[in-house]
């Protein structure tokens, strides 16, 4: 019977979502862009890259996520956490993003990008270009993200193991980002979303939002 129950009010859930989206997929013409979700490991950036993704899909527009999972292990698998490796990471993301944009596609990447001068090189690839470049903070205190700990990450940092692995295979000293390594807050970005109190459908309402307050302006 419980499940049930879940499923009807899920499907009424999926109802006034439906109707909030229509604006986006009735608009011809709607072009592509990235989107750059920004924030702490166990923020929820790639849950809502997903979501997201999803959303946009499901209404006819094409939209692509891309994320460590599928850029670290491909595209990147050569380039480690130092500063410089993750400068680097972030401007091979953001010209394959550009690209997908320039496609027609929305590019949904979920980066931690600590440095506010790498999520800067980002836009301006995206701004010469003339492609609509959003950053989204997603805003997690750091003690809620160290508690989901999804990757365990947070645990083996405290640990130290993954400083004294990066001190094995003699590479750059690399630090995790939280915990002995900064995170720039982004000073002005195009949103914030604390997640907190929101799920995950609710957070992603957020970001659409933007979207379509772009849509709507660049239309009227």
């Amino acid at each position: 019977g419980i499940q049930v129950a879940t499923n009807v009010t899920e499907q009424k859930h999926q109802v006034s979502r439906d109707k909030r989206g229509q604006i986006l997929g009735n608009l011809r013409g709607f072009r592509g862009c990235t989107v750059w979700l920004t924030g702490l490991s166990g923020a929820g950036k790639t849950s809502i890259a997903f979501e997201l993704e999803a959303y946009l899909v499901s209404r006819g527009i094409p939209a692509y996520g891309l994320d460590g999972d599928n850029i670290r292990t491909g595209l990147n698998k050569n380039l480690g956490f130092s500063k410089e490796e993750r400068e680097e990471n972030i401007r091979r993301v953001a010209e394959v993003a550009k690209l997908f944009a320039d496609s027609g596609v929305v590019a949904l990447c979920s980066f931690v990008s600590p440095y506010s001068r790498d999520r800067d090189m980002a836009r301006n690839i995206h701004k010469d270009s003339d492609l609509p470049f959003f950053e989204v903070f997603i805003s997690t205190p750091l003690s809620i993200c160290e508690k989901r700990d999804v990757k365990g990450l947070y645990k083996k940092a405290r640990e130290g193991s993954i400083k004294a692995q990066s001190h094995k295979v003699t590479i750059h000293k690399n630090g995790f980002t939280g915990v002995d390594q900064v995170y720039e807050k982004p000073q002005s970005p195009d949103l914030v979303v604390k997640t907190v109190d929101l799920t995950i459908e609710e957070s992603t309402m957020q970001v659409v939002n933007l979207l379509e307050e772009h849509v709507s302006h660049h239309h009227h």
